[in-house]
């Protein structure tokens, strides 16, 4: 195995932070340092936890339990895009787009926390 950059779930986790950074600077001023905020922490957030699981797979137990703060932050990232949605902040379609890629991160999650040896854990 490569580098971290290698990984799906670091390139889609990636992709979807920075999907979010630029639809979310047409989001209010009145919500900068609550919704925009936290919604860009917890989509980057998700990728940096992948970072540190590929790095700690030397150790299973503490490769999963990174991988279980990726899954935390990107079901935040989940519940922060529903609240974009009710609050007009993006539209159905960028929302479908965007909790499409969220729940493909999960689903990458899921896989590695049930298949480490695939991913040089151990």
């Amino acid at each position: 195995m490569g580098t971290y950059k290698d990984l799906v779930l670091y390139k889609k986790s990636f992709a979807l932070a920075m999907e979010i950074f630029i639809i979310t600077k047409q989001f209010p001023k009145e919500e900068t340092y609550s919704l925009t905020d936290q919604i860009r922490r917890s989509s980057r957030s998700a990728n940096i936890c992948t970072i540190e699981a590929y790095r700690k797979r030397k150790y299973p137990n503490h490769f999963v339990s990174k991988l279980t703060d990726v899954d935390m932050e990107n079901s935040e990232t989940q519940g922060w895009l529903e609240f974009a949605k009710e609050c007009n902040y993006v539209s159905g379609e960028a929302y479908d787009k965007l909790y499409a890629l969220s729940d493909e991160i999960g689903r990458l999650v899921k896989y590695m926390i049930d298949n480490p040896g695939k991913f040089g854990v151990g």
